[in-house]
């Protein structure tokens, strides 16, 4: 049986990772659209998610699907559809660096508890 470590510092950079890969496949699906008549960009404020996630509103429950909306400003092509893929490649970099990010902030956390533990050895 294996051991489980949490604490609210890991909680929320999980839901942080949970957002980045929300993010990611946010952009894969603007993407995988590129190409069809009248799809608009959809996207998700990546900001105000966190700090809901921070404000601890969700804090023992299963966090709640993003709130996911069409992008305003972009420009249209004849054909309706408002993808970029510039700035789809922008949104999946700032993605993915945010993910290893997070990645590197759990992994620091579960070695400070790890030597918290074994301190007293």
């Amino acid at each position: 049986m294996g051991m489980e470590i949490e604490t609210r510092m890991s909680d929320q950079i999980a839901r942080y990772l949970d957002l980045a890969a929300s993010a990611t496949k946010l952009t894969a699906a603007n993407m995988a659209n590129i190409d069809t008549p009248g799809y608009r960009a959809v996207g998700m404020d990546f900001e105000a998610e966190m700090r809901e996630a921070m404000s601890g509103e969700d804090q023992g429950r299963a966090p709640r699907p993003v709130r996911i909306k069409t992008v305003d400003g972009l420009i249209s092509r004849p054909d309706g559809n408002d993808v970029s893929m510039d700035r789809e490649s922008l949104n999946l970099a700032e993605a993915q660096l945010k993910f290893k990010t997070g990645v590197a902030l759990l992994r620091q956390e579960y070695q400070r508890v790890m030597d918290a533990i074994h301190a007293d050895k």
